[in-house]
């Protein structure tokens, strides 16, 4: 089994799983039902003679009582109820697309850091031996001088070229720091509860066939690129609404209940049906102009969604064309350290046989130290770029492996 980069959920692809909630839907798609409520109410009326002729200013002025439910219940025959239902849903969409956006970004934010300690670990152990090694040399160097081998130039070099060295690990110390205080703020964490992570670069691996292709339907589950459709489908639904609109609406309601008077006297069961029919006519021109205005925001969500699409196939082809160039400079690196340590180890050979002088020693150690920190930076990198390639597809890429 091949190590991989591991943080909770992401290589695994369950950051993100295009899922969003319901309940937005739900509550949308009951317009596409009767609705039934309770009702009731209480007057007090005056006959005019529009309804009693002559009679009316011998009837008396009465309290009345009605109560019972009643139904109503919407046609939809433009479509206007199912472009609401279909807005709701995509706005629903596009806000649990844009958590998981933030989810996505914060867990490769999270493995980059983790990389970085451990890359700065690494170059501190690097560090480390060089400061180590430089004192077995200038102990050896001493140790030539008071044998009158080597002029004390050849002790200054080398006492020079230790306290240099030495200067390598207060940046890299700092940086750690640094970088442990940056992943407890991404984990929710105080600086000062935190425990630092130790993770140890050469036990971190990646498989050797990366991959140099990414599936489109891969990249297509980024969040970002299903928020922007989810934007896109709310967009025509708002366009939906804005037709609907300018088109006549047709309703039918019903009633039932008990009817009679406050004052006492029997009460009798009294139904009706209504069916109500509204149709614009003149509204100052404000439905055509919405639906124009919905018209320009559809085409800025579909330049906004086309314009993702295309960062993020520009993305992953960054990180696809990233990782062939690691693994060239990774092989680089490995081939100048091999040649550095081989040299350094002639060099120090000769100069205690005292065929070489110290400054090719010190030349020999310096390229042996920058091919160690090469080596180093490349192999963090790697990982590096390896993660942005996840990003890039969604965290969906697993780059591990069976052997």
């Amino acid at each position: 089994m091949w190590k991989g980069i591991h943080s909770p959920g992401f290589l695994s692809g369950d950051v993100f799983q295009g899922k969003y909630p319901e309940e937005p839907g739900r509550a949308a798609r009951g317009a596409w039902y009767p609705q039934v409520d309770a009702a009731a109410g209480v007057q007090r009326t005056r006959f005019g003679a529009t309804v009693l002729g002559p009679l009316a200013k011998d009837f008396p002025i009465f309290s009345a009582y009605a109560a019972g439910p009643q139904v109503s219940y919407d046609f939809d025959l433009f479509g206007g109820t199912r472009s609401r239902v279909d807005q709701a849903a995509a706005t629903a969409q596009y806000e649990s697309a844009e958590l998981g956006a933030v989810e996505l970004s914060v867990s490769g934010n999270v493995v980059i850091e983790v990389l970085q300690i451990a890359a700065l670990r690494a170059q501190i152990h690097v560090a480390q031996d060089i400061v180590a090694d430089d004192e077995h040399m200038l102990s050896l160097i001493r140790a030539a001088r008071e044998a009158g081998a080597v002029s004390g130039m050849d002790v200054l070099s080398a006492q020079s070229q230790a306290d240099h060295d030495r200067t390598f690990l207060p940046p890299l110390h700092q940086q750690l720091s640094a970088a442990q205080d940056a992943l407890a703020s991404l984990s929710g964490v105080a600086t000062s509860e935190w425990t630092p992570i130790d993770v140890d670069l050469a036990t971190l691996r990646l498989a050797d066939d990366l991959p140099v292709a990414v599936p489109s339907e891969l990249v297509h589950r980024r969040p970002d690129i299903i928020a922007a459709e989810a934007q896109l489908h709310a967009a025509s639904a708002a366009l939906g609404i804005a037709t609907a609109n300018l088109y006549p609406h047709f309703a039918l309601s019903a009633r039932l209940g008990e009817e009679g008077l406050l004052g006492g006297g029997p009460s009798e069961t009294a139904w009706s049906v209504l069916g109500g029919l509204t149709a614009p006519v003149f509204h100052g021109g404000a439905l055509t102009a919405e639906r124009r205005a919905a018209q320009d925001e559809y085409q800025a969500a579909f330049a906004t969604y086309r314009q993702t699409v295309l960062n993020t196939f520009s993305q992953v082809a960054a990180s696809l064309q990233a990782l062939g160039n690691d693994a060239e400079s990774l092989l680089t690196q490995q081939r100048a350290l091999e040649s550095a340590s081989a040299s350094l180890a002639l060099t120090t050979q000769a100069y205690a046989a005292g065929n070489a002088g110290y400054v090719q020693v010190l030349d020999a150690q310096r390229l042996h130290q920058q091919a160690q920190l090469g080596e180093v930076q490349a192999y963090s990198q790697r990982y590096v770029d390896a993660v942005k390639l996840l990003l890039a597809a969604g965290g969906r890429v697993d780059l591990r492996r069976d052997r």
